[in-house]
């Protein structure tokens, strides 16, 4: 909003300072700040009313160190981050952005789901939370969503660098107009491959067996992938967030180095330095993204350990599918076992405990573990190591996923 009020004070007015916010550096920053002070200041009378109204966590009593003093803390936190990323995107971004609105949709659609399934945790004391089959039809029903957004969006474009049009020497290329290197704007479903040279994979090729017009039909297989890669990522988040500070963090260091994508892809100087996808529009992200890293760090004052307050289903499944909806929007999305690989370590964790238990009762009668416990995290609990140790060392191998997701711009 008050990117529109500064646009119109700068052009009729040419208030000093106004132009400023034509610069997305300059909005992300704000952006960043805003974010920040909300959810430090704002956040302690968030946790206070939570205490108050007696939202406290409860917790099962699964054997491990310092998991019955949990018990009571306030849950639900996750409104702190939410309302730390949207309040400072709707001040400074462009809100007719295609992005920015499926973003903003993603947010508050996944942080409805967690609400709802921590409500009926709290206040209907079961602590089941929402039906699985539920939780799965809201996270398909908001894949579908992004995919046809992504798909049929006129903004959703990219343009593809041509090699040399101008015919100029090597050593001129550096004088010449960016924009004159690029083709015209097109719709594509072009996405990105790592470590791959040549690394573009389009996804209509995996229907072109049905004949001559299957481009036609392209969007299908499209809107399915998305909606598998949302709810593994949103799924992912929530297991993780088992100990204090782990899922806060890491999502922190994913989002970052997502941001390092938008900045670049959404910039054509970069995209062209860089030779990668120009994606226009896409850096208007850089702000939601900024906005969202605040909220996750400003979280993080109170959610390390000892904790002061939980994020809940609220927290996780929301910054999950935020961070699903990112890497599909930037054509990153094949980077995600990489970059989000502590997500992916956390459910791979579960499906093998549980797979291997029901093998192994099957064919030896009694049930087996790979794990002294899943997901991973609860693992090393279990082997003695404490909850601050397990966050801390899978914040730097998360830092190490995410140079590896970045150096991949060059890397291939």
């Amino acid at each position: 909003m008050l990117y529109y009020l500064f646009e119109y004070l700068d052009k009729h007015y040419q208030l000093p300072g106004a132009g400023l916010f034509q610069y997305i550096s300059f909005k992300s920053a704000l952006a960043f700040v805003f974010s920040l002070l909300i959810s430090t200041i704002f956040g302690r009378k968030i946790i206070d009313k939570l205490r108050r109204l007696q939202i406290g966590e409860s917790v099962r009593d699964l054997g491990l160190e310092g998991q019955v003093q949990k018990a009571g803390t306030p849950t639900m936190g996750g409104i702190i981050i939410i309302l730390a990323t949207i309040i400072p995107v709707l001040l400074f971004a462009k809100l007719d952005n295609v992005y920015i609105i499926t973003l903003l949709v993603t947010t508050v659609w996944m942080g409805l789901i967690g609400f709802i399934d921590d409500y009926i945790k709290v206040f209907k004391k079961n602590k089941d939370g929402l039906k699985g089959r539920f939780k799965i039809l809201g996270q398909v029903g908001l894949g579908i969503f992004v995919g046809l957004m992504l798909y049929f969006s006129p903004q959703v474009v990219v343009k593809e660098r041509i090699e040399n049009p101008l015919n100029v020497q090597t050593q001129q290329l550096q004088t010449v107009n960016p924009s004159s290197l690029f083709g015209k704007e097109e719709k594509s479903l072009k996405t990105t491959i790592p470590f791959v040279k040549n690394n573009e994979f389009d996804y209509s090729v995996l229907i072109n067996w049905i004949g001559d017009d299957y481009q036609k039909y392209a969007w299908i297989p499209f809107v399915l992938i998305v909606v598998f890669i949302i709810t593994a990522v949103s799924n992912g988040a929530n297991l993780t967030d088992g100990i204090d500070g782990l899922a806060a963090g890491s999502s922190a260091i994913i989002v970052l180095a997502l941001g390092v994508f938008a900045w670049i892809s959404g910039n054509i100087i970069f995209a062209n330095y860089l030779n990668v996808m120009y994606i226009p529009y896409s850096g208007e992200m850089t702000i939601f993204i900024s906005a969202f890293v605040g909220g996750l760090v400003g979280f993080l004052w109170y959610n390390t350990y000892p904790a002061q307050v939980f994020m809940g289903d609220t927290g996780s499944l929301t910054i999950g599918g935020i961070i699903a909806v990112i890497a599909f929007s930037v054509r990153k999305e094949l980077l995600i076992p990489i970059l989000a690989g502590i997500f992916l370590a956390e459910n791979l964790s579960v499906m093998l405990q549980v797979s291997y238990f029901k093998y192994t009762k099957k064919k030896y009668g009694e049930g087996r573990r790979i794990f002294l416990m899943s997901p991973l995290h609860h693992h090393y609990q279990k082997r003695g190591y404490h909850e601050s140790k397990i966050v801390v060392r899978f914040w730097i191998i998360g830092i190490m996923l995410a140079v590896m997701s970045i150096i991949t711009l060059k890397v291939r």
